[in-house]
């Protein structure tokens, strides 16, 4: 626990991809004696997995686009969410602010800048995101997940620590724990998520792709598979007309140990999956979002494939047919499985949350100013930023 307890300010967007680890750094923080708060938005609010004792604060969404009105009613929001976000500094007086990308984070670091008070950024995926590249220039620190960030300028690599990105407690638990025992008589347990986007396409595939494997694969086959609510009743008729066991569910809430029993992963290549699977250590075949901005999950799948924990396919190549192909690579032999997954776990960071918090206690309690008000040129700063969102 640290010996002076300090106030941090966590700023994330409102998907799973910016809150689980702004949930994973809340909760080292607090283990360490430091006071947490949480701007998000409506969205974020409701994502699962947050801690009860996290104080959080609610800001507009500001979104932009080329439209003009789409770009008034987005920089008309992020100056709503300033102001709120300086009314919140006042009371809480943060010792530094730290952003995990999203719309909803690019208020709460306008006003850590306009005020003074250090600032980090953290990037999850291996392209730098759209909100991250245009707060770079001026936060103190920029925290990335992969050994190589694409789209981060050259410029702002003095200000990198390479952290990792920080992941649930229940997985990292897994880390030292060994990959499940495999024989090539035993159960071959393969999970499958899409994720919030895209689930569809592994709906349609993954069925008949399992069920092209040679007989001595495909009866030892155990899936369990996550899907849309109106797909899942057309993939159990699928699984079933195949004669594959199969568990089906849109939600499962113990994902860390369906995760652990697993011999194969089989989904997209968001930051957070990525994270699990090489934290856990699991050999995955992946197929990136096709319309992920700046085509970041193929990015973000290659330093995993390149080690041999992973196989990536294109959604327009992602048939049938090519997967049976590519799970037969993996899973003909017990020990090939067994070395991807030990490939994938020498990718991981185990001690992200204690990396970026260490990074993040080490700006010290700089005495926020007396009065904290918008002046012209803080609204002049935000308006130029925010119009450089939508170019």
């Amino acid at each position: 626990m640290s010996s002076t307890s300090r106030q941090f300010v966590l700023a994330a967007g409102g998907t799973g991809g910016h809150l689980v680890p702004a949930f994973a750094l809340a909760e080292e923080l607090h283990a360490r004696g430091h006071h947490v708060a949480l701007v998000t938005d409506a969205r974020g609010d409701a994502i699962p997995g947050k801690p009860e004792w996290l104080e959080t604060h609610v800001v507009p969404a500001g979104r932009f686009s080329k439209n003009p009105i789409q770009l008034f009613k987005g920089l008309r929001a992020v100056l709503a969410g300033r102001r709120m976000a300086l009314q919140l500094f006042e009371s809480f007086e943060p010792t530094a602010v730290v952003g995990f990308g999203g719309y909803p984070s690019l208020p709460t670091l306008l006003a850590a800048r306009s005020t003074k008070v250090p600032s980090v950024i953290h990037e999850q995926n291996a392209v730098m995101g759209r909100v991250n590249r245009l707060l770079a220039g001026g936060v103190d620190a920029i925290a990335t997940s992969y050994r190589r960030t694409f789209r981060l300028d050259d410029k702002h690599r003095h200000k990198v620590d390479l952290t990792g990105n920080p992941v649930r407690k229940p997985l990292l638990a897994l880390r030292d724990e060994p990959f499940p025992p495999l024989d090539k008589d035993g159960l071959l347990r393969v999970l499958v998520t899409g994720g919030s986007q895209g689930a569809r396409v592994l709906s349609e595939v993954v069925p008949d792709g399992l069920a092209m494997l040679p007989n001595a694969l495909r009866s030892r086959l155990q899936v369990v598979q996550q899907c849309r609510p109106e797909d899942i009743e057309a993939v159990r008729e699928r699984y079933a007309n195949h004669e594959i066991p199969a568990e089906l569910g849109t939600f499962f809430e113990d994902m860390h140990y369906r995760l652990s029993r697993a011999h194969l992963f089989i989904g997209r290549a968001g930051a957070s999956t990525i994270a699990e699977l090489t934290t856990v250590g699991r050999p995955a075949i992946l197929i990136p979002l096709p319309i992920a901005t700046d085509d970041h999950q193929a990015v973000n799948a290659r330093e995993m494939v390149q080690a041999g924990g992973a196989r990536s396919i294109r959604q327009e190549n992602f048939v049938a047919k090519e997967l049976a192909k590519q799970i037969k690579v993996l899973a003909e032999r017990p020990d090939a499985l067994a070395n991807a997954a030990h490939a994938a776990w020498n990718c991981g960071h185990p001690n992200a949350a204690a990396k970026l918090a260490d990074l993040v206690e080490s700006f010290g309690g700089a005495p926020l100013m007396d009065v904290i008000r918008m002046g012209e040129s803080g609204e002049r700063e935000a308006s130029a930023l925010t119009q450089g969102a939508g170019a």
